[in-house]
């Protein structure tokens, strides 16, 4: 795995005119200009962003397993997989529980729906429709058995990153298990991850487009007008983001003996691309390769990417929080503290079943009101302008949080390579 995971490292050493980064800037700023001036062709270039989604999901689930599959493999001691489990879980619940909690001190204080008065019955809700249409209140029960694919195949079929997770481990128990005669395969699945980091990185060179046709879409159809009318309520959840990065997982980090500042400078160019496409999954692989490069070892990264992109949500437990007692202080609704405390307890649940997919956070949240039924659902339909240009602050929270919980569950397992991470976020590498 050496070639694959030096590839995010060589490309630092070029001239920053040449770097993926400095073309994604580019392209967002004209994406921004044609979005602004040109906004019903900007609205047009959604194709574009779609595109460059689609085209990164589609290694992901083979990613993924590859990855998990050969880290398993190699590993003498399979207690250490569940170690890696467990103490990855106890960390995503902490983090989580505690970013729902800041998300709601910071609604609270900063009060972004008081004043509002919101009539429902002057609000459109037909735009709901496609959306309510998939709230569902998920039992525990219901979550986990979801985990279990109904076939081997339809796991890879459905992208859904839990089953993934959940039949590459058995195949890695499996091949440990197998010894010596699993050792072909396990040079196979080797070669066979090293081919799709190789396709993930040609696909990558499209992301300037993808970035393009997305931030054009959105400054496009949610531009100017959406900004003015609910400004306070973005301004106060990009501090409340800001407030948990800068808060929570520095003092995290630097308890770990890292800088988080050099963390997010050596994740740059994965944080500009979630950030245009609100989409945490366009970079999973890349942080997969980026996580193993910065000294992680690849069973310990294999376990937590993919599994903190549905338990280590931290932007889209602030969003939910944010979002829900803002509805209710918009619509007048009554929320006293008990309220707020079983609505978080209800979040703590719902948050898990919001992949790094734009839009699902809209939907668990309308899910979620459902299902508590304190505050009209209808009332979603106010932010439902905005969704997206908050998922501009979600996502890049979601990946800071994955970046720093790989590297804390990889020293708590004794997995990381403290000399190799300080070099590489020191540009020594």
């Amino acid at each position: 795995m050496t070639q694959a995971t030096s590839t995010p490292i060589k490309a630092q050493n070029q001239p920053w005119f040449l770097q993926l980064w400095f073309y994604v800037l580019v392209a967002m700023a004209v994406g921004v200009a044609l979005g602004q001036f040109y906004p019903s062709l900007g609205a047009k270039m959604q194709p574009l962003g779609d595109a460059f989604i689609k085209a990164i999901r589609v290694v992901i689930a083979p990613i993924i397993f590859c990855s998990v599959v050969h880290g398993i493999a190699s590993m003498a001691n399979m207690a250490k997989v569940g170690r890696v489990a467990l103490k990855a879980l106890i960390y995503f619940e902490v983090l989580t529980t505690v970013a729902l909690i800041i998300g709601l001190v910071a609604v609270n204080v900063f009060r972004p729906g008081v004043g509002m008065n919101v009539d429902l019955s002057h609000i459109d809700t037909s735009s709901l429709t496609p959306y309510l249409t998939q709230t569902h209140k998920q039992t525990t029960e219901e979550f986990l058995l979801n985990i279990i694919p109904n076939t081997f195949v339809g796991a890879f079929a459905e992208g859904n990153v839990l089953q993934v997770l959940y039949v590459a481990v058995l195949c890695g128990f499996a091949l440990s298990w197998l010894g010596e005669k699993a050792k072909p395969l396990t040079t196979l699945i080797d070669v066979a991850t090293e081919m799709l980091f190789r396709i993930v990185a040609i696909v990558m060179w499209a992301a300037p487009i993808g970035a393009f046709g997305a931030i054009a879409f959105t400054v496009g159809k949610f531009g100017s007008g959406s900004l003015l009318s609910l400004g306070q309520l973005l301004i106060s959840f990009y501090l409340t983001c800001l407030i948990f990065v800068f808060g929570v997982l520095w003092p995290i980090a630097h308890w770990c003996g890292f800088s988080l500042p050099k963390l997010i400078r050596y994740i740059w160019e994965e944080l500009l691309i979630v950030f245009a496409t609100t989409s945490s999954e366009t970079v999973l692989p890349r942080m997969i390769a980026k996580m193993q490069a910065a000294g992680c070892e690849q069973s310990v990264v294999g376990l937590v990417i993919p599994t903190g992109y549905s338990f280590n949500l931290d932007g889209t437990c602030l969003y939910l929080a944010t979002a829900a007692v803002f509805l209710a202080q918009a619509t007048n609704t009554p929320l006293t503290i008990e309220h707020q405390i079983g609505l978080l307890l209800v979040l703590l649940l719902a948050s898990k079943g919001a992949a790094g997919v734009a839009g699902a956070a809209f939907v668990v949240l309308a899910a979620t009101l459902a299902s508590v039924g304190t505050i009209p659902v209808e009332s979603v339909a106010l932010i439902l302008g905005i969704h997206r240009l908050m998922s501009e602050g979600l996502t890049p929270t979601n990946l800071v949080g994955n970046a720093v919980a790989t590297i804390v569950v990889a020293k708590w397992e004794g997995a990381l390579d403290e000399d190799k991470l300080h070099r590489v976020l020191d540009r020594k590498a």
